[in-house]
Formats: structure tokens, sequence, C-alpha cells
């Protein structure tokens, strides 16, 4: 369980989150809102990536202010721009970089990273330099490097703003398919119809919370 208790935030003496309290449990969970309405960094504090000014983010009790190295073994972030998150030369690299940083001995890392190319269809990509993927293939790179680490949760911001529409569905699968608890950041309207909960966010603030369908309709029509 993800607890958010009055968090508030800003940048440069400019608000971007105020007075948020939540409790997320449910399995899919998008946040949407209009460009500066505070996702991305909301997305952050999930994590521990953003530790909130005032207020308090607990991931199953664990503080992300004084928590922080654990919340980020519980909570995967994927960025919208995977060119941000790959850091070794090779798929099969990037992938395995997580596992060892955590310790882990040879064969086991062997076998995950194993599983998460066939999983993904990169199997053919296991040696190629990740620069030189697709866009699809990165974001599915990213994803991948995330999971490898099992964690309980992933945030995603914006997985599908650089993709096509090929892509994008792509994405929406994975997405739809994994064990763990999500929370998706996105302007992409069709990838959160099955959700369980949809939060909009303006100035700050959670002012629709909801199922998918009543949020989305009250969301289009504070935009008209």
């Amino acid at each position: 369980m993800i607890e958010l208790h009055d968090v508030r935030h800003r940048y440069d003496e400019r608000p971007v989150l105020d007075g948020i309290t939540l409790t997320l449990t449910e399995r899919r969970v998008a946040v949407v809102g209009h460009n500066g309405s505070g996702k991305s960094s909301f997305a952050r504090l999930l994590n521990g990536l953003v530790v909130p000014e005032e207020g308090r983010v607990t991931v199953d009790g664990l503080d992300t202010r004084k928590d922080g190295r654990a919340v980020r073994r519980r909570v995967g972030f994927v960025f919208q721009n995977p060119d941000l998150q790959i850091v070794y030369p090779t798929v099969e690299e990037d992938l395995g970089f997580g596992l060892k940083a955590r310790g882990m001995a040879r064969p086991e890392i062997a076998a995950r990273v194993d599983a998460m190319l066939r999983r993904y269809g990169l199997e053919e990509q296991r040696h190629q330099a990740a620069h030189t993927l697709s866009g699809g293939e990165k974001q599915l790179l990213a994803i991948a490097a995330v999971l490898v680490l099992e964690p309980a949760y992933v945030v995603f911001d914006e997985p599908t703003t650089l993709l096509d529409l090929r892509n994008r569905r792509r994405v929406a699968e994975v997405i739809a398919a994994l064990e763990q608890r999500a929370i998706v950041v996105t302007h992409d309207l069709d990838l959160i119809a099955g959700f369980d909960r949809v939060l909009v966010l303006d100035r700050g603030r959670v002012v629709v919370d909801d199922a998918p369908s009543p949020a989305l309709a009250a969301y289009v029509e504070r935009l008209s």
C-alpha cells in the first residue's frame, strides 16, 4: 500500500503539489492532467526520487524520506524517455546492471536476464548496442530492466508519449499483463480504459478520484 499524507512540494517557490492525501491499494491506478498539473512530481514522490517538502509518503510502511533505498527496491520507475534510463552499452549488459549492483550471483543474473529477453522478444538483440534499438525496443528494454529487479510496484511516467501506435499498444499490453501493481502517469487516455482508478490532477491538487469512465469524462469536461 502506498500512502501520501498531506503532501506539499514546490520548485523555485512555485507550488507543484498542494495538500495531497491518498491511499493507493488498487492494481492499476492512472494519473492524468494537463501539462504543469504536478503529475510527474507526483510520480517521483512514489519511489523517493522526490521527497516532499511537507507531509509524508510511505510504501508498505517505509517512509521515502527515511527509507529511500528500501522504497526504491519496492517501487520501480520507468521514465518517459528510455534513453535516460539505459546506462550500459548492450541490451544484455543493461538488463544485468541492477542485479550486479545488488550482489546477485552470476547464474541467477543470467537466468533472470534470459527470462526477460524471452518475455519481451529481445533475444535477437541480446548483444546489440542499446542505442541502436528502435524506440519501441528501447522502451521495452527500459521496462524489462525495472522488472528484472522484481519490484512490488512499478510507476510509469508517460510511457507511450514517444511511441507510434503499434508500440503504444505493445506497452499497453505489457502493463496490462504485469503481476505488479502499476501507477501510470499518462496523456494517452486509451491506455487506461481498463484501470481500476483514475486520479485527475490540476494545479497540484487531486480534483477527481474515480473509476475510469466518470473520471475521464470529468477530465475532458474540465479541458473544454
